[in-house]
């Protein structure tokens, strides 16, 4: 599927909880109010793909850490990016379910990548379930281990791309 990225806006909040409520459990999913915080602190690293209709297909986000791992106050906090931080962090990556299956999610990472280098990340961090730690091996994220994260109730695998 052909894609373009954009920052994310706050006009774009109604879609952008659409996509991940349809993408998350209640549990796990960000409130209305931690994406209008996301949009606004960290716009740089809130990244939007859209279709050739100009339609918000998915988006990936999350701030720059100091830590190798993301901890559970990464999804209750949110904070600017800084530059001295070396990581970059994943707190949420979701596709539309209408677009799911098309390469949306493989080809946000890559433009997440793309960013991250330029701000001088050593590493891409997140954490994910169980079922979907093939999909992000399959994009070059190394399994870490068990997270220390109890989010949502849920069993965490820390995943790690390393950026040259």
């Amino acid at each position: 599927m052909n894609l373009h990225f954009e920052d994310a806006n706050l006009t774009e909040l109604p879609e952008i909880m659409t996509i991940e409520n349809a993408g998350f459990s209640p549990a796990e999913a960000a409130t209305e109010t931690a994406m209008k915080e996301r949009i606004s602190l960290y716009p740089d690293t809130f990244i939007t793909a859209k279709n050739g209709e100009d339609q918000l297909v998915g988006y990936i986000v999350g701030p720059a850490f100091d830590h190798r791992y993301l901890t559970d106050e990464l999804f209750d906090q949110s904070h600017p990016n800084r530059t001295k931080d070396r990581y970059q962090t994943v707190l949420s990556l979701a596709v539309h379910p209408s677009f799911r299956g098309q390469g949306v999610a493989s080809q946000l990472l890559t433009e997440l990548a793309k960013v991250a280098k330029a701000q001088n990340r050593i590493a891409i961090t997140l954490t994910c379930l169980a079922n979907l730690v093939s999909f992000y091996e399959q994009n070059g994220y190394q399994n870490e281990g068990l997270s220390a994260s109890s989010h949502a109730g849920e069993t965490w695998y820390n995943m790690v791309f390393t950026l040259e």
